[in-house]
């Protein structure tokens, strides 16, 4: 069957992406690891580059324990155990030892009574919120919360659908106001923990008690959801996220990712048990996918015993050195960011074209980084996200600010 028509126009929206500057297809590919030597941490090999060594500054492995024994011995030993994968679907016959042990100690971790995991943080996000949105509800979310977040918004298709301006409370506050006036049984308030793109944080202390002031409005109740997938493993100090950061009270529904800080693959949500008894008989991509592998959660069960131990406490300190010397690194040379604790460092580049070059510039100095344009950001927001890993050394991080000090325009 021909395509030569559908083709024309797919390429014309290629043409357009290129133009401009936020394609996304031209991905690079890690060929080999070489361990860590000589006060730096470990380089990376990529495709086409021969022997070229590079610093990674953009992968999400904040605690930088993928490669550590404990987790590849726990993930080898399930794999030979149970297999190379579920083969099913969890209701079906998917469910192993192995995932049963890491909800239950996900749910002690967080303080809950249950947790759920799924397939991947997007999976989670979406079919954790489309099921508690009915034709009676209101959600309400923040402009900048991420993708998972605002397409899950579009599927559930609510009463009525508020985005606040990003960390405006009183516009929270207000559009809680307008749900209750029209007549909304249940409203649904989600942000994430940590922005993605920026590194700041939700203040939670100041969130849940403007939810609970509208609770008794609501005939379901009122209900905050945060996605805390870049905050678990990375912020606070014991890494329990933005929660713990703020002080504030448990959200109703936390949601998070093993492929982050934990270093391995999936997502989940802690919350009540009813809660995710509800989940597991409604949420699509729970029910009709498949889980992650019964070696995955062996693994993040490994990795997140490292996070609650003295030595998660040592490479969270350990993180947030790294994420201080960096972010004062670009401030001394005078370059635009926006302070904050959490390992996510933007430079704020506000061009298209220069970002584009400035991350061209820091491949060529051994430095893989990467630039977000529009629309992943909003116009005039151009950045390069810079992500610290506690697998970062101090050497690794004068080495990048070299870099960009060598840059024309820096």
């Amino acid at each position: 069957m021909p395509m030569d028509r559908l083709h024309a126009a797919l390429s014309t929206e290629l043409d357009t992406i290129a133009a401009r500057g936020s394609s996304k297809r031209h991905e690079t590919v890690v060929v080999k690891v070489l361990p860590p030597t000589g006060g730096k941490g470990p380089r990376f090999l990529a495709m086409g580059e021969g022997d070229k060594q590079f610093i990674k500054m953009n992968g999400n492995s904040y605690l930088g324990v993928s490669r550590r024994p404990e987790v590849l011995h726990a993930e080898e030993g399930a794999a030979r155990e149970f297999g190379a994968g579920p083969g099913a679907v969890r209701f079906i016959s998917g469910t192993h030892a192995p995932h049963v042990v890491l909800e239950k100690r996900l749910a002690e971790f967080h303080r809950r009574e249950a947790a759920m995991i799924f397939s991947a943080a997007y999976a989670t996000v979406v079919s954790t919120i489309v099921p508690l949105i009915t034709a009676e509800t209101a959600v309400i979310s923040d402009a900048l919360n991420h993708n998972c977040i605002i397409n899950a918004m579009r599927l559930a298709r609510p009463k009525e659908k508020y985005v606040y301006q990003h960390l405006d409370l009183d516009g929270l506050a207000k559009q809680l106001e307008a749900a209750a006036a029209a007549g909304c049984k249940r409203a649904v308030v989600v942000t994430d923990g940590i922005f993605s793109m920026r590194g700041d944080h939700a203040p939670l202390e100041r969130i849940a008690p403007i939810v609970r002031q509208y609770d008794n409005r609501f005939p379901e109740n009122a209900i905050l959801v945060v996605d805390d997938s870049h905050g678990v493993g990375a912020f606070g100090q014991t890494g329990r996220g933005t929660e713990e950061y703020t002080g504030s009270e448990p959200a109703d529904i936390l949601i998070a990712t093993l492929g982050k800080a934990l270093g391995v693959n999936g997502g989940y949500v802690v919350g009540s048990r009813i809660l995710l008894d509800y989940l597991r008989e409604t949420a699509p991509m729970y029910i009709y996918s498949n889980p992650i592998t019964p070696s995955e959660a062996a693994a993040a069960t490994a990795a997140l015993d490292i996070l609650d131990s003295a030595e998660g406490v040592r490479l969270l300190d350990h993180l947030r050195a790294m994420t201080r010397r960096f972010e004062k690194g670009l401030i001394d040379l005078g370059l635009e960011t926006i302070p904050g604790e959490h390992p996510v460092v933007p430079l704020m580049v506000r061009d298209t074209a220069k970002t584009n070059a400035l991350v061209a510039h820091l491949r060529a100095h051994g430095v893989l980084a990467t630039g977000l344009a529009f629309p992943v950001v909003p116009r005039g927001d151009e950045e390069i996200r810079f992500q610290v890993s506690a697998e970062h050394t101090a050497a690794d991080i004068d080495e990048v600010l070299a870099a960009l000090a060598a840059f024309p325009a820096a």
